[in-house]
């Protein structure tokens, strides 16, 4: 039964059985793949997901103009503009790294929240925690150093995923940091070369997490600590 069925969705699992029931009988598990896109800009939304694993990645802008302006994992959901009457997202939403979770037709999340107030809380909590991570993302590109903003995004990938180990490539981080990717080459170079990480074809391993910390000096944080105050616990580590 939908009800015995045991989430690791962040907003999922603060509501009551009941509650969790009704919405999985609405809702199927799909898998996430990498690059498959969950919204599209100037595209009705026609489907929120809220995720189990994996990362989904808001990027703005178009081609080669782009940058990446908040992740969404476990902790949350696709789809926050249909809670303020918005049904067509300016930014495209993108999985970043592949996982899976449970895809909700959007008419179906509208009467779902209508009928039970604490999904709509939980859903206007992370909407609000998600707009904290969006300012955040612009006081990064404008305030902090390429190395800074690197370790930043790797502590938020972490957060998000399962193990320490991240699928990444150098072409996908340059394109969400709006940065060279050469430059990214050389950051991720320094920061092997300090004991931090460990890098290779496609994959990052994250040996010490509370050195990147360090060196992310006050950009990685405050998002976190709004998200935790709103829904704790929420980090893994």
């Amino acid at each position: 039964m939908p009800g015995q069925v045991e989430v690791r969705n962040a907003i999922l699992r603060r509501l009551r059985p009941d509650d969790l029931s009704s919405l999985l009988a609405k809702a199927e598990a799909v898998d996430l793949p990498r690059n498959m896109i969950l919204e599209e800009p100037g595209k009705g939304i026609e489907f929120t997901y809220f995720l189990e694993d994996g990362l989904c990645s808001v990027v703005v802008g178009r081609d080669e103009m782009r940058a990446e302006a908040a992740h969404i994992g476990y902790e949350g959901a696709t789809g926050s503009a249909l809670l303020h009457g918005v049904s067509v997202p300016n930014a495209q939403s993108v999985m970043q790294i592949k996982g899976h979770g449970w895809q909700l037709a959007a008419a179906d999340l509208l009467q779902l929240v209508d009928a039970i107030p604490d999904l709509k809380r939980m859903c206007l909590l992370f909407s609000q925690a998600l707009t904290t991570q969006i300012a955040n993302a612009l006081l990064a590109a404008a305030k902090f150093r390429i190395q800074q903003r690197l370790a930043r995004w790797l502590l938020m990938c972490h957060d998000r995923t399962k193990g320490d180990t991240l699928s990444l490539t150098h072409e996908f981080l340059a394109l969400m940091l709006a940065v060279r990717r050469s430059g990214v080459t050389t950051e991720l170079h320094i920061l092997e070369g300090k004991g931090l990480i460990r890098a290779t074809r496609g994959r990052i391993t994250m040996i010490d997490r509370e050195g990147l910390i360090e060196i992310a000096a006050g950009c990685y944080g405050v998002p976190e600590r709004e998200y935790e105050r709103l829904f704790p616990p929420l980090r893994r580590h």
